[in-house]
């Protein structure tokens, strides 16, 4: 049997656990299990740091059981990679082992339930504001990290965490506290957590914390102390293609975890984006384009406004009905919709942006608001991507896309017609976990996966060209942006009730 790689995929939305074969590429089994979020107030999204690691253990488990009955040994797995939900920030007590968390788990639920808040979280923008006024000039583009100051990223929500939350504030008095992102709390727990576990981060997912230095690709004490941050707490950094250490307990047992990257960046690996220009983009709860330049674009609502017109509005019942919704009308009508529920990220990065549906008329209907929902997608890919082509000067020529949307076909037709270059899809979706299991079976130690030129692996593809002029798709694309304006600065703070209990009229 030729040895198999494993990969941890932790999403936002879900957990799965993929087992490929090193030589071939292809999976051979895999198991998923939905992870719950909770909102308890406008901008806060939350996640429980237990229910994260069930997840795993139980797809782990489940995988492996499955390829019993395949009559495959699971002793051929050789390594397991790492992919996870990027920014997403989280503490913990090293000595009990229990997530630490904020005041709004003491308001919502038992504090033994403790959330960690996700990317989409907005509850720390008086946060951002105050770093902002702390440092004039700087919140553009703080160039040691690349990155513009915003809720988006991890040292803002640690800083929240460490300002509001007493527990948090006692562990780091008392040395017990640790910081990190998905993967490092989950490679953690899996080599020892309490006992010995390895406290570690990947390049990619600190770079995404605003505290790394993307130069000397250190923690770095400057940013440190911008943010007042305590350096004990941080993970140590590593690369993204090494073993970090070894399953302590289940069926996988004394396997090498030996690849850690965060899911953006795996999947720009798995779609074997290894030269420079090369670019990929993924279509899941957000949409996130990266390419092979060290630049990364998000957009903070791609799969999301899916599920808002299923769960919100009603509008489909699936979300696979919004194609043929969207393919029913053909058209937008004139309709443009602006997705803006947490804000705008890349390139325009304005939080107090709120999303608005603009150009109804009397005769616009469902199939019109589909449509232009999957437009959506497409504008803020379009925008994003000619942002990256005016920095490095060199127009990308074709797109490589992957996640869950990529199974919509009209989506994948309308970003063409939109970018005016080819989309290539591949047949396996899964390459954020191929990306992760490509840096695990590579790792020194581990060795069962040639990443050479030579010796990658042929993935089939599916090709989308361009079917409209590039007039027509400047037109629509410009009336997208003249949209875009209208969204900005809708963030308002609601109104207090009166005596009778109404709101007074704005």
């Amino acid at each position: 049997m030729e040895p198999l790689i494993a990969a941890i995929d932790q999403g936002t939305s879900s957990t799965r656990f993929l087992v490929f074969n090193a030589k071939t590429a292809e999976l051979i089994s895999h198991h998923q299990v939905e992870i719950n979020q909770s909102f308890p107030k406008e901008g806060w999204v939350e996640e429980d740091p237990k229910e994260i690691m069930q997840s795993v253990y139980e797809c782990m488990e489940r995988t492996c059981e499955k390829l019993c009955q395949l009559n495959i040994d699971i002793s051929n797995i050789k390594a397991v990679g790492v992919t996870n939900q990027r920014e997403t920030t989280l503490v913990w007590d090293k000595v009990t082992g229990e997530p630490l968390y904020n005041a709004i788990v003491c308001m919502c639920q038992p504090l033994s339930s403790a959330l960690s808040i996700v990317w989409l979280d907005l509850r720390t923008q008086s946060t951002v504001e105050r770093l902002i006024n702390k440092a004039p000039g700087r919140n553009k583009n703080h160039l040691k990290t690349g990155l513009p100051i915003s809720t988006y990223f991890s040292a803002v929500k640690l800083r929240w965490l460490l300002d509001n939350v007493d527990e948090v504030q006692q562990a780091v008095l008392s040395e017990r506290a640790m910081f990190g992102t998905v993967d490092s709390w989950i490679i953690w727990c899996l080599t020892g957590g309490r006992n010995g576990g390895v406290h570690c981060t990947d390049v990619s997912n600190a770079s995404r914390t605003m505290l790394f230095n993307i130069h000397t690709l250190e923690w770095d004490p400057e940013l440190c102390r911008y943010f007042d941050v305590p350096m004990e707490i941080l993970p140590k950094v590593r690369s993204s293609s090494e073993i970090y250490g070894w399953m302590k307990a289940g069926s996988l047992a004394g396997v090498p975890i030996s690849g850690c990257l965060g899911d953006q960046s795996a999947a720009l690996v798995g779609q074997m984006c290894f030269k420079e220009g090369q670019a990929k983009n993924t279509y899941g709860t957000g949409c996130f384009l990266l390419r092979n330049t060290g630049t990364k674009g998000s957009v903070a609502i791609a799969g999301a406004v899916v599920r808002w017109l299923k769960d919100n509005m009603g509008i489909v019942q699936s979300s696979s009905e919004i194609e043929k919704l969207a393919a029913a009308a053909g058209t937008s009508y004139g309709c443009y919709f602006v997705p803006a529920f947490s804000g705008l990220y890349a390139p325009y990065w304005e939080p107090s942006a709120r999303g608005i549906i603009c150009g109804l008329t009397q005769f616009t209907n469902r199939n019109h608001l589909a449509f232009a929902a999957l437009e959506a997608v497409c504008f803020q890919t379009r925008e994003i991507l000619d942002a990256m082509n005016q920095d490095s000067g060199v127009p990308l020529t074709q797109l490589q896309v992957d996640g869950g949307m990529t199974s919509n076909r009209l989506l994948m037709q309308l970003q063409a017609d939109i970018l005016c270059i080819p989309v290539v899809r591949p047949t396996m979706s899964e390459t954020s976990a191929l990306g992760a299991a490509m840096a695990a079976g590579a790792a020194e130690g581990v060795e069962v996966w040639n990443l050479s030129p030579d010796h990658l692996p042929h993935v089939s593809s599916e090709k989308y060209d361009p079917q409209i002029n590039s007039d027509e798709s400047e037109f629509r694309f410009a009336r997208w942006k003249k949209a875009v304006q209208k969204a900005m600065n809708w963030e308002t703070t609601e109104p207090c009730c009166n005596t009778n209990g109404m709101k007074p009229q704005c």
